[in-house]
């Protein structure tokens, strides 16, 4: 049985819609929680994939995000493993910064609702061309200068790049595909967390796009499973139970 590594950075963004879908794949997967102290898998060994979700800050505040540094070590991990990553938001932009991107913490809140559009690299890319013309929820704080030879797949309407994938097994989206109208409202419970000022229009659209969103999310998995054959379980390391006999 296939089990993914899901590291979870806010109470409120978890695998969401994704959850759903893997489970019909009959895939496991443990959340790790290092914004509660939880510390990071130190081997691969125990899993298929790596999922990196969405969080409250940018990625330079490492005050706040501490343990970034442990999660790019991990990402480059998992890349030499040569086994799935996966990032999304928050964590498509520690995919980015891993493969060389230049991290900033501007501006705050990248939050709204663009139509994706696949570039010329992308083309000929499931996960890319499953996205194309599609209206989709952006969401990010502070953003990431691309590498030059980094060339984006999928890009907004204004040009800025939505999904990148640095090698064959690895891709990094601002797009949030795990997304539901509940985490929307979940995200602006949370204590002391700051809110993008268009909060409200942001949720009024999810609820207008739910069945949309559910669409979209469909073939995103059925695109990242054919990309990255999600699907074949990678080897992994026994776990032995050792019982002291007296």
């Amino acid at each position: 049985m296939q089990l993914y590594c899901v590291v979870q950075h806010t109470y409120s963004e978890f695998l969401g819609l994704v959850e759903t879908q893997l489970e019909k794949r009959d895939i496991g997967f443990s959340y790790f929680r290092p914004f509660v102290g939880q510390a990071v898998p130190g081997s691969v060994m125990q899993f298929d994939a790596l999922f990196l979700l969405g969080g409250a800050h940018p990625t330079t505040d490492r005050e706040r995000c501490p343990w970034v540094a442990d999660e790019l070590e991990l990402i480059g991990v998992f890349r030499k493993a040569g086994r799935p990553v996966v990032g999304i938001g928050f964590g498509g932009l520690l995919v980015a910064e891993q493969a060389g991107a230049e991290p900033s913490p501007k501006p705050l809140h990248n939050a709204y609702w663009t139509t994706a559009r696949v570039t010329e690299a992308g083309k000929g890319d499931a996960l890319a061309e499953a996205l194309d013309g599609r209206y989709v929820l952006v969401m990010y704080n502070g953003s990431a200068e691309l590498p030059e030879g980094l060339e984006p797949l999928v890009v907004d309407e204004s040009g800025n790049w939505l999904v990148i994938r640095p090698d064959p097994l690895t891709y990094g989206m601002l797009v949030r595909p795990e997304m539901k109208p509940g985490m929307l409202e979940d995200i602006v419970m949370e204590a002391k967390r700051k809110v993008p000022p268009n909060m409200t229009e942001l949720l009024e659209t999810a609820r207008e796009q739910w069945g949309a969103m559910q669409d979209m999310t469909d073939h995103v998995i059925v695109a990242l499973v054919k990309e990255l054959e999600l699907m074949r379980e990678r080897r992994k390391t026994p776990v032995f139970n050792l019982k002291v006999e007296t």
